[in-house]
């Protein structure tokens, strides 16, 4: 019996550990689960947005056949921005990156643009910029899941200001100024309503939106860069 209590003891503290340590390790499925969401809404971005990509191919500012010109050139700058959806969803989405950020952050992106715009105009025929500029819609995704930096963001912007100066290429001095300035004033505005406007969405916003509202850029970004790759 003496040998008998110190047996049973030993057993019954040995299944009350393995019992504690099961509970408290993480399950797998558990933790799969929670990124199943985040990759529904990747997935659904991605299919949607490749479904649309015929209507996409083409800039709409194409179609516009705008001749070259003061009004014409901040009417294009002003457009620009707004007709492409690549440009138009990177820089409201950016909005939920710069909430946390000061404002001469934001001021510092606005800047890189115009640097990408004039260099673009320097040095024009950089093949891949269009892939570049669709998956930065996807990094956007990967910076507000804090898997990458934010300060990604800044190349990324200049690589959209290098693409947007392909359409006045040859321009004189004159409408390209104008062009710049339309430029800035329609990035500044969608900025500034993407941090007002999205700004309380967010605040208010549950953390599962979030995340889907991340997947979801992650598969448009990526949609984008397979239209623009596969024709």
């Amino acid at each position: 019996m003496k040998s008998f209590l110190p047996m049973k003891s030993f057993l019954t503290m040995k299944s009350f550990l393995t019992m504690k340590s099961f509970l408290t390790m993480k399950n797998p499925l558990t933790m799969k689960s929670s990124f199943q969401p985040l990759l529904l809404a990747s997935g659904l971005g991605a299919a949607a947005m490749l479904l649309a990509a015929p209507a996409l191919a083409h800039h709409p500012m194409a179609f516009l056949h705008i001749q070259p010109g003061p009004l014409a050139g901040i009417v294009s700058g002003l457009m620009h921005p707004v007709l492409g959806p690549d440009h138009l969803l990177f820089l409201l989405a950016i909005g939920l990156v710069a909430i946390k950020r000061p404002l001469w952050w934001v001021g510092a992106l606005l800047a890189s643009g115009l640097l990408g715009t004039a260099l673009g105009l320097v040095a024009p025929g950089f093949t891949a910029i269009e892939p570049l500029v669709a998956l930065s819609v996807a990094l956007v995704g990967l910076v507000l899941l804090r898997r990458l930096p934010a300060g990604i963001l800044l190349p990324a912007f200049v690589l959209h200001g290098y693409a947007l100066s392909a359409s006045v290429i040859g321009w004189e001095p004159t409408p390209i100024a104008f062009y710049l300035v339309g430029l800035l004033i329609s990035q500044a505005a969608l900025l500034l309503v993407s941090l007002t406007a999205i700004r309380r969405w967010a605040q208010a916003a549950a953390p599962q939106a979030l995340n889907l509202t991340y997947g979801l850029l992650m598969g448009i970004g990526l949609a984008f860069t397979w239209s623009s790759v596969v024709p």
